[in-house]
């Protein structure tokens, strides 16, 4: 039986105080999910797990060159604002807590399968060792996977409903020789392609092939990233309607709820928030979020929590 709450890989230092002229919402993120749930009274649901330490610069060297990581951290133009987001020191720190929440998140699933983690962290799945792209600063999931894997072993696999094709895993292949040994190639890395029902029939595909890795154990832990952008009111424009952008969450933990009943122990596993861009509401993008958690905690912790999702159509 799984713990009856979400351990989360949270503190301040994930955030940024001020946005500034970011379009992306994405650095301040992680509080504002936080304090939704709490006007929502579900943040007893949360575990806080805050004393996690942050990645320190040469930890970012594992999936980035030497002269991108310097030059974010120094904030030197035009590498540190490759990823088309203002730069400020806060921000710089910020990273090193949002890519270790990851890191933390996974280890403590792994050697505590029975407690489901929450890293709330998003811009890390379109960066290349090179540069930041798309909002995404550093490759947080290359660095927390190769890391288990030299560290215990230990192989993983994304399940990337973001609206958009996370690259980062695949244009990281040849620069870290080890990763895909880590995350293996075809299994390791799942963006279902195309729209609504054919996005959801993509997506019941690519969830048999992962149950076949996991039972035959060449997958020992499954991070889940659910991004609000594949919503099709997103101001990128996702794939799904309301409706089937929820059925996403209902096939996916119940697909973890049979993998631990033929396993008859729970399959490590970790949360996560990637995309979801909303200047006219972005409450609707929180929304979204939380019953994505709401769903989990249903379905995999026992829980009977009411909650409707609100999604305002997007305006013209």
């Amino acid at each position: 039986m799984r713990k009856a709450q979400l351990y989360t890989f949270y503190t301040p230092h994930m955030v940024l105080d001020k946005n500034g002229k970011n379009v992306s919402r994405s650095p301040q993120k992680p509080k504002l999910l936080l304090n939704f749930l709490e006007r929502h009274k579900l943040s007893s649901y949360i575990n806080i797990q805050g004393d996690f330490l942050p990645f320190s610069q040469e930890d970012f060297y594992l999936a980035h060159t030497e002269q991108y990581v310097d030059s974010f951290f120094a904030g030197k133009k035009p590498l540190a604002i490759s990823n088309n987001l203002d730069w400020s020191p806060q921000f710089a720190e910020s990273i090193r807590y949002t890519n270790a929440s990851l890191y933390h998140a996974i280890r403590h699933a792994v050697t505590h399968p029975d407690e489901i983690c929450f890293s709330p962290v998003s811009g890390f799945h379109h960066a290349i060792p090179q540069a930041g792209v798309g909002y995404c600063t550093f490759s947080g999931q290359v660095i927390a996977s190769v890391r288990l894997f030299r560290e215990l072993g230990l192989r993983g696999a994304y399940i990337d409903l973001d609206g958009h094709f996370g690259n980062s895993i695949e244009d990281s292949r040849s620069f870290v020789s080890d990763l895909s040994l880590a995350v293996p190639r075809g299994i390791g890395n799942i963006n279902p392609g195309d729209n609504h029902q054919k996005y959801m029939s993509n997506l019941r595909r690519e969830l048999g092939l992962l149950r076949d890795a996991i039972l035959e154990k060449r997958i020992d832990y499954v991070v889940f990233c659910h991004g609000a952008d594949s919503h099709e009111d997103d101001d990128t424009r996702g794939q799904c309607t309301t409706e089937e952008w929820l059925e996403c969450s209902s096939l996916f933990y119940e697909f973890v709820q049979k993998i631990d009943q033929k396993r008859q122990k729970p399959l490590p596993l970790v949360l996560c928030l990637f995309g979801g861009y909303r200047k006219d509401d972005y409450n609707s993008v929180l929304s979204l979020h939380t019953s994505d958690l709401v769903t989990c905690l249903n379905t995999l912790c026992g829980q009977q929590i009411l909650f409707e999702p609100v999604v305002k159509p997007r305006k013209k």
